[in-house]
This record gives structure tokens, C-alpha cells and sequence, in this order.
């Protein structure tokens, strides 16, 4: 107790944050009526013997009484940090009981305790600014109960008529005027929520329709790299995976900063080898690293982290491609370091560097940094606000440093170390990676373009597929791997071809999911937590890699 009694007070400041760095009203107001609370205590004190006034004993009940109320607020925040959000019945002992004590010295207290009324306005008004105009009204409705209790038992008061009614007065047009202001407030905030929530709802949308001739052209694009072309046509077709690459990375930052702002995404932890996900990262950027000039280099590491693999590969992979835009030509390295007990990922860069007017507002959505003559870059300002949001839904911190004309680092900080995960052994069993010539494959996919180029490049790469653009009903479905897009129209999804086609073959088929939607939402239907969901635009590299490794565990 002790211990979190000092980390409150070393953390004062950013207390009335939770762990996921939203403000929390109930914190917040908790921490004012510890700081408050010692302060009106102190000076009632200092006030009654100033007076010279004996100490009666009410006086004495008075003092006992906010000797046991200051530890009381020290436990409710002890109450509300360990079990937060919104609890109806602690809010109403918490504004109940600071009522009584406001009440109770003022009734006891005499003329000296006139000043203490400006502690009953801020209450009052608190409570509304943090919860509501319900709220206000609540407390208004305490504070005036509270004025009339007050003159009652206090005798200065009955003497003072006219203080006690500019104070009723007072307690009564404040309120009401933050009441008007706080309605305003709320519609405001009501409009600007929906306009967000309809932008959010166009993004998604747009997203899957944006997601279709993307993923198509990819796919079209890695159908031409086998189709023996020419020096100069495969020059072309580089130039044009290049644009295809830039205009993918642009729309993955829309459909990011729509997902998160839906409230949609969730982190789901499990024990990952760190470096897996960096090589992974950095064979996904070969190519962009080749065109830039870049020399992307891996230090590599046996560590095991506790984490959801695919928001931290999005947060790095966001870092990973500000450095390549933004330092060609030079080196980048991504690496790890153990920092207090915790492991950090940092990705140096040898660019110009960021001067120190830029850094504070870099993690601010749409901001980039220009200067006169700065030539275009792509992209419009999203991934270092993408990297900030994941790292506060997963309870990391992000910093960034930069000195300019000798580059730029950025640190993912705060990821849980734990032990390597003890596999068995026909787990960790290594067998020489089957070809794919004669899988046969049931693809089902409802866009012709897609279908057209998704069959010609699985045929390239030796299989035997059989193209559907619905449910194959009444139809020959003998296949070794489904490979289907989710919507299919006519109220079917992949999921209902999958369990159709395991039915007709009485065998637990190996499949594929394919989609253009929110990863989670599908998920949700798919009943086999085994059947990978791969999300558009995909590259080809990906599929084919998936694809072998369905093969090889069905054959293990």
C-alpha cells in the first residue's frame, strides 16, 4: 500500500489517465479530493485557533470527522484505480459523503467558514463537467440541501440573510449556466460523432471495394513475372508493382485509422519469437528496400515477447516504411534491446534527420514535415499516429529521436520478455517443402477478375484448379485445399463452401479465407479457429507461402 501511495504521488499529474492513456472522470475527481480535501482540513484548523474560539465538541466530532474522511479518499482512488469504469453506486457515496463533509464543517465552523462555500460551487460544478448534466443537477440539488442544512445549524448564517441568499443565488445561476453550456457541448460533440462515425462507415466500405482491383492487380502483376517477358517489359512491370505497392501502403493507412477509429480492434496476446516477426518484416520490404537504395539489415535474436503479433507487425512495419521513404540511399537498421526488464524494438536510419521544431507534433495525425524545396513523398501523414494508437491498445510507449543531418530512431518500448515455448518434437520437426504441382485446388471467388487471376497464377505454380464463382452445389468438389473469398453473394460466405465441401468429401479439408473485410468480424464466423484468414490485397509471395504450409502439416 505503501508502495502505490508513493507512485500516486510521483505520478500526480498524469494520474487522472488509465492504463490505455484515456482520461477517467471518476480518477480524476478522485485525485482532486485527496489534493483538496488535507488543504480545506488545514485551514479550518489554522482558522479556529486563530479565532481563538474554544473547542466545543462539535468542534472535536468535526475534526475526528475529517481525520477519518482524508484516509476514506485516499481509499475510494484506491477503489477506483483497482476496479475502474463506471460504477453508479460509488459515484453516489462519493458525492453524497463530500456533501455531508462540506456541510458538517460549515454548519460547526461560524463566520470562518464563509470561504468554504467556493469549495461547495466547485463541487457542484465538477461533478457536472466530469459526468453530465445529470449529474450537475444531482449536485446542484445536494449543494442547495446543503446551504439550507448549513443556516439551520449555523448561527452566523441566520444572522446573514442576505449572504445566505446571494450564496443560494450563486449556487443556483452557475450551475444553470454550465448546465446551457454543457448541453451545447454535448450536441456539438454528438454532431462530430457522427460525422465521424459516417466517415468510418464510408472507409469501410470503400475499403472492401478499393481491396477487390487491388488484389486483382497484384495478381495479374505476378502472372506477368512468369510469362517470359522481355528486359524492357519486365522493366515495366517493376514500375508498375512499384506504384501498385505505394498505392496499396497509402490505403492500408486509410483503412488503419478507420479500423481504429470504429473501436473495432482488440489486442490478442500470445507468446511470439521477436525475431521472426523482424525478418519477416524485412523480407516483406526486400523489394522496396532495392528501389530506394536501402540496405535493410536484421539483428538478430532468439527473444520471446508476449504480444499480438499482427498490430505489432503493422506499428513496425509503419516505422520500417517512414525509414525507407524517408532516408533513401542509406542504411536502416531494426533491432532489440532489453530496457529495464522490458525488450524495445529500434529502427535506426541514416537520413537528414528531423529537426527539434517537427518532433513534438510527429505523432499528430496528417502532419508531415516540409520544408521550401522539399521534393513529394507519398503518403499523408498516418503512421506514426497509427504506431502511437496500437501502442496505447496494447499498453506500450513509443518514442522517437532525431538530430538532423545524421538521422532518425525510432524505439517500440514496453513488450513482456517471457521464456522460449518448449515445442514438441513433431512439432518442431523440419521435412523438405513439397512442390505444388498436382494440388488440387476448389477456388471460389464471386469477382471475375480475381477468380481469373487467382486460377492462372495457382496453375502457374502447378496446381489443378477448379474456378467457381458461388457455392458448387450439385457439383464434382473433390479437391485437396479451398482456397474462397468470403461474401459470395446470395446470403452465402466462404465459410458455408468450406463446411459444404467437407461434408461431400466426409474429410476435414484444409482451406484458405480470402477477404476483403475487417479480419476480426470474420473470424467471428469462421467455426475452425485452424483456417487462415488472409486479407486483401495480398501478395502473391504470402499465398503461396500459406498454401505450402497447409500442405505440409496435412501431410505431416
Amino acid at each position: 500500500m505503501n508502495d502505490w501511495l508513493r507512485g500516486v504521488v510521483k505520478n500526480i499529474g498524469s494520474y487522472s489517465y488509465n492504463d490505455k492513456n484515456e482520461y477517467d472522470a471518476e480518477r480524476g475527481q478522485a485525485i482532486s479530493r485527496v489534493i483538496t480535501v488535507p488543504l480545506i482540513f488545514l485551514y479550518m484548523v489554522v482558522a479556529l485557533f486563530a479565532s481563538g474560539r474554544e473547542m466545543s465538541i462539535v468542534m472535536i466530532v468535526m475534526l475526528i470527522y475529517a481525520t477519518l474522511y482524508i484516509p476514506g479518499s485516499w481509499l475510494l482512488l484506491h477503489n477506483v484505480v483497482k476496479k475502474p469504469g463506471y460504477r453508479l453506486g460509488r459515484r453516489i457515496f462519493a458525492m453524497v459523503n463530500d456533501y455531508l463533509a462540506m456541510t458538517f464543517a460549515m454548519a460547526v465552523g461560524g463566520a470562518i467558514t464563509a470561504p468554504v462555500f467556493a469549495m461547495i460551487l466547485w463541487v457542484t460544478v465538477g461533478n457536472g463537467l466530469r459526468y453530465g448534466p445529470r449529474y450537475l443537477t444531482a449536485a446542484t440539488t445536494l449543494a442547495l440541501l446543503s446551504l439550507a442544512a448549513i443556516t439551520y445549524f449555523n448561527s452566523f448564517w441566520r444572522e446573514q440573510p442576505y449572504l445566505v441568499a446571494t450564496f443560494v443565488m450563486t449556487a443556483i445561476l452557475v450551475p444553470t449556466y454550465v448546465y446551457v453550456l454543457l448541453n451545447r457541448v454535448h450536441k456539438a460533440y454528438n454532431s462530430a460523432l457522427e460525422a465521424n462515425l459516417a466517415k468510418s462507415r464510408f472507409l469501410a466500405q470503400a475499403s472492401h471495394d478499393l481491396r477487390q482491383p487491388i488484389h486483382a492487380i497484384s495478381l495479374f502483376i505476378a502472372c506477368l513475372r512468369d510469362a517470359r517477358l522481355g528486359v524492357e517489359e519486365e522493366q515495366m512491370v517493376d514500375n508498375i508493382d512499384r506504384s501498385l505497392q505505394s498505392v496499396s501502403r497509402l490505403f492500408q493507412s486509410l483503412l488503419d485509422i478507420s479500423t481504429l477509429d470504429s473501436g473495432k480492434i482488440t489486442a490478442h496476446l500470445e507468446e511470439v519469437a521477436i525475431g521472426e516477426i523482424l525478418l519477416d518484416i524485412a523480407r516483406q520490404n526486400s523489394e522496396a528496400a532495392h528501389w530506394t537504395g536501402v540496405e535493410l539489415r536484421v539483428v538478430k535474436t532468439k527473444r520471446f515477447v508476449r504480444t499480438d503479433p499482427s498490430l505489432l507487425t503493422t506499428m513496425i512495419q509503419n516505422i520500417v516504411s517512414n525509414a525507407l521513404k524517408y532516408a533513401p540511399g542509406g542504411p536502416v537498421l531494426v533491432g532489440t534491446r532489453i530496457r529495464n526488464g522490458k525488450l524495445s524494438i529500434e529502427v535506426h536510419d541514416r537520413g537528414s534527420g528531423i529537426a527539434e521544431e517537427h518532433l513534438p507534433r510527429l505523432f499528430e495525425e496528417f502532419y508531415q514535415v516540409r520544408e521550401r524545396g522539399d521534393k513529394d513523398t507519398e503518403g499523408v501523414g498516418l503512421g506514426l499516429s497509427i504506431v502511437q494508437r496500437l501502442a496505447r491498445l496494447m499498453g506500450l510507449n513509443v518514442s522517437l529521436r532525431s538530430v538532423v543531418g545524421q538521422g532518425t530512431t525510432v524505439v517500440i518500448g514496453g513488450l513482456t520478455i517471457v521464456a522460449e515455448p518448449i515445442l514438441l518434437p513433431d512439432v518442431i520437426r523440419v521435412k523438405p517443402v513439397s512442390p505444388l504441382d498436382g494440388l488440387r485446388v476448389l477456388l471460389i471467388e464471386d469477382d471475375l477478375n480475381i477468380l481469373i487471376a487467382t486460377g492462372i497464377l495457382l496453375e502457374k505454380w502447378g496446381c489443378v484448379v477448379q474456378q467457381e464463382d458461388a457455392l458448387p452445389e450439385g457439383k464434382d468438389v473433390s479437391c485437396d485445399l479451398v482456397i474462397t473469398d468470403f461474401d459470395l453473394g446470395a446470403k452465402t460466405t466462404g465459410t458455408d463452401c468450406i463446411d459444404y465441401v467437407r461434408r461431400q468429401n466426409g474429410l476435414h479439408i484444409p482451406a484458405i479465407i480470402v477477404t476483403g473485410h475487417d479480419e476480426n468480424r470474420v473470424r467471428d464466423d469462421v467455426s475452425d479457429p485452424e483456417i487462415p484468414i488472409l486479407s486483401k490485397p495480398i501478395r502473391p509471395a504470402e499465398l503461396r507461402s500459406m498454401i505450402m504450409a497447409l500442405r505440409l502439416r496435412s501431410e505431416q
